[in-house]
């Protein structure tokens, strides 16, 4: 039986058993490098009894076992140490741009740093150049947020505002309207107030700004003047719950006409565009001015619908509700919940709460809901009662 054994496997004695265990071990070696974890492999010797007895074969099958194992092992270190890369090398490339990004970010400092001493000589070239017109900005710039303040103040003191210190506002606006139109009377500014040009042969960019944003304070004052003018006139014959209306409607006014203004200086800039002899130009000139008369129309019908609105409330004068009666007031031990005090021409509101007819019209200037339930009694707020003026600079 050895011997047919021998002969089929083509083996003849030991050098048959070492044969058979080498192509063994090949055959396993191969295999091993596709063998992965949980995989079970079952191999059938047809080696003869004494060929497993024999320590060299034995020694070689236990290499092709350990071979086996070893290259799955190896296989599956090498993929967790893949994984195990993946988020270092994510968190190297992270790293890279942000050392990137800041190094860029460096370089913009350094350059700014650098360029600092050429942005300061050009920036006081600059303001040497326009430091009048820098100046008079400021001045007309502080006048304004004085005077608008202060306006602001009396209105809410009401019956004990300052008549003195509204005096001294409207001489002030005054003054400084009148000293302004003084001083640059060669230019005659006070031209553009009346849709007229100003006294000067050619009109850049810059003495267009000009022309407008003096304008535009100028006109500012003169109606913040005529607030004062209201502040000054007795209760007796404007009462305080009606200047309230005239303050809104003086205000409205003032930036409808402010929105005209400015149209005939930008235009003649406009359609001046280059020579008129160049047919390209004048052309240009022609439909950039057109555009800009269609953009002033659609603000035309905006700021329409605004004042009619003023307008009707000017008129109907809304109230916020009824006269309270004694009963009523009484109900809440006659104080008033906004003002602390005893009520002074009691209102009841449609929310059923009671106020001093004075405190409630403040109220209602800057709120549409009650001050104590929150309820919605008036549609819009009425802005501007308060006496204020827009800080918009009308420039275009």
């Amino acid at each position: 039986m050895q011997a047919n054994s021998n002969q089929m496997l083509g083996l003849p004695g030991t050098a048959g058993t070492e044969n058979v265990s080498a192509s063994q071990y090949a055959r396993l070696t191969g295999e091993g490098s596709c063998l992965h974890s949980g995989d079970v492999h079952i191999q059938i010797n047809s080696i003869p009894k004494e060929c497993a007895q024999n320590p060299s074969s034995r020694n070689v099958r236990s290499g092709v076992h350990s071979c086996s194992h070893g290259c799955v092992h190896s296989r599956l270190q090498s993929h967790a140490y893949s994984e195990a890369r993946q988020p270092d090398d994510t968190a190297t490339e992270s790293g890279e741009h942000g050392s990137n990004s800041f190094s860029e970010f460096r370089s913009l400092f350094k350059w700014l740093q650098k360029s600092l001493p050429y942005s300061l000589i050009l920036s006081v070239k600059l303001v040497m150049q326009h430091i009048t017109g820098i100046s008079l900005g400021i001045g007309l710039l502080t006048t304004f947020m004085y005077a608008n303040k202060s306006i602001v103040n009396q209105v809410f003191l009401r019956e004990r505002c300052s008549k003195i210190q509204c005096a001294w506002l409207l001489v002030f606006l005054a003054g400084s309207s009148v000293l302004l139109y003084y001083a640059f009377n060669s230019q005659s500014l006070y031209y553009s107030l009346i849709f007229l040009k100003p006294a000067l042969d050619h009109l850049s960019f810059w003495e267009i700004l000009w022309i407008v944003g003096i304008t535009d304070f100028i006109l500012k004052f003169i109606f913040m003047g005529l607030k004062c003018l209201i502040l000054l006139v007795p209760s007796f014959l404007i009462p305080f719950k009606s200047k309230g209306f005239w303050y809104m409607l003086l205000e409205e006014l003032c930036q409808y006409y402010r929105t005209f203004v400015p149209i005939p200086v930008w235009f003649r800039y406009l359609i001046s565009y280059g020579e008129f002899g160049n047919v390209t130009r004048w052309s240009l000139g022609i439909l950039l001015a057109l555009l800009y008369l269609i953009m002033k129309l659609l603000d035309f019908f905006r700021h329409l619908r605004t004042f009619r609105q003023v307008l009707q409330i000017f008129f109907t004068r809304p109230s916020y509700g009824v006269a309270a009666s004694k009963r009523q007031c009484s109900d809440v031990d006659d104080i008033c919940s906004i003002c602390q005090a005893e009520f002074q021409k009691p209102i009841l509101l449609i929310c059923q709460h009671i106020f001093c007819e004075e405190c409630i019209a403040l109220w209602f200037n800057r709120e549409k809901t009650c001050p104590l339930c929150r309820t919605v009694i008036s549609e819009h707020i009425n802005k501007w009662k308060d006496g204020a003026t827009s800080s918009h600079l009308q420039v275009y």
